[in-house]
C-alpha cells in the first residue's frame, strides 16, 4: 500500500506540537499541589455510632490550671449554662458576663468523662433548644456563635464524621468527638478561633447539637463534643433543659446576624475564669 508523502512543513509542526504538550503536561504535574486526602464517607451519608477504632487527635493539658476566656450558652432559663471543660475545669471563681465590666458567679459542675461543663447563676437568659437525639449526616452543616480571641465572632463548618479526643495530663481521658471542616468565619477574624471554646454548634433550625470544644488551625477542623456527652453532662450536674426553647432558623447569609442576636440576649455569653486551684 502506497502512503502519500506529508509536507515537511506539516511533519515539523507536529513534532513541534508534540514536545510542547509533553512540556507542558510536565510542568503542570511538578507545579500541581498533591491531592487533598479523601473526606471519610459520602455527603448524606448518616453518621454511625462512636467506635474505639476512630481516628483519634491527641491533646496536652498542662498539669496546673489557668485562669482564661471561653464562651458559655444557657439551657434554662432559671441559670444553666453549658461551656467547654477545659475553659473552667480547676477554676474556683468563675463568671458569666452579661455587660462591659460587669459578670454573675457562676458555680461549675465538671463531667469527669467528657469534656462539657455545666455553670449554674442566680437567674439566667432565654435558652437555646437542644437537638442531641437528631440523625446527623455527613457534610451537616454548623454554626458555632461566640468570642474567638475574646471577641465577638463566629464560624461556619461541615460535619466529616467522628474521632476520638485522647486527653493526655490533667483530666486524662477519652472520648468521642465530632469533626468539622471550617468552611468560613467573621470577615477579618484571623488565625486562632481560642475563646470559641465552649460555643454552642447549632443547626439549621438553631438548635444545640454539640458544644465546640477544640480547633486544629493548620487543618482548618473544628471539634466539638458528641450529642451524649453534653446529655451526659446535663444528667451529672441534676440540671434538665427548658422544657421549651425557640431557635432561629440559620444559614450562611444570616448566621452573623442571628450569632449578635443570641449575644446581645445573652443566650451566647462570654465566660471567665478569674481564678483557678
Amino acid at each position: 500500500m502506497h502512503f502519500p508523502k506529508l509536507p515537511d512543513w506539516l511533519v515539523y509542526a507536529a513534532v513541534v506540537l508534540a514536545l510542547l504538550i509533553a512540556a507542558v503536561g510536565r510542568q503542570e504535574r511538578a507545579d500541581a499541589p498533591p491531592p487533598p486526602p479523601p473526606v471519610p464517607g459520602e455527603e448524606g451519608v448518616p453518621l454511625g455510632p462512636a467506635s474505639p477504632f476512630d481516628p483519634s487527635i491527641v491533646v496536652d493539658v498542662p498539669a496546673m490550671a489557668e485562669p482564661g476566656l471561653g464562651t458559655a450558652f444557657s439551657v434554662a432559663e432559671r441559670g444553666v449554662w453549658v461551656t467547654a471543660r477545659h475553659v473552667v475545669d480547676g477554676c474556683t471563681q468563675a463568671a458569666i458576663v452579661v455587660a462591659e465590666g460587669r459578670g454573675v458567679a457562676a458555680k461549675v459542675s465538671i463531667d469527669q468523662r467528657g469534656e462539657a461543663a455545666i455553670l449554674t447563676t442566680e437567674g439566667g437568659a432565654p435558652p437555646l433548644p437542644l437537638g442531641l437525639d437528631l440523625k446527623l449526616r455527613r457534610g451537616d452543616r454548623a454554626y458555632h456563635p461566640g468570642f474567638p480571641q475574646g471577641q465577638s465572632g463566629e464560624a461556619t463548618s461541615r460535619l466529616l464524621g467522628r474521632e476520638n479526643l485522647v486527653v493526655r495530663g490533667r483530666g486524662a481521658r477519652t472520648e468521642p468527638v465530632l469533626v468539622w471542616a471550617e468552611t468560613g468565619r467573621t470577615d477579618g477574624l484571623k488565625g486562632t478561633l481560642a475563646g470559641l471554646s465552649g460555643a454552642p454548634a447549632l443547626d439549621r433550625a438553631g438548635r444545640v447539637i454539640g458544644v465546640t470544644v477544640a480547633e486544629a488551625p493548620r487543618r482548618g477542623r473544628i471539634y466539638t463534643t458528641a450529642p451524649e456527652t453534653l446529655g451526659a453532662a446535663m444528667s451529672e450536674a441534676h440540671e434538665r433543659p427548658a422544657s421549651f426553647a425557640v431557635g432561629e432558623t440559620v444559614t450562611t447569609d444570616n448566621y452573623g446576624r442571628v450569632a449578635d442576636a443570641l449575644r446581645r440576649d445573652l443566650r451566647v455569653a462570654q465566660v471567665i475564669c478569674l481564678s483557678t486551684t
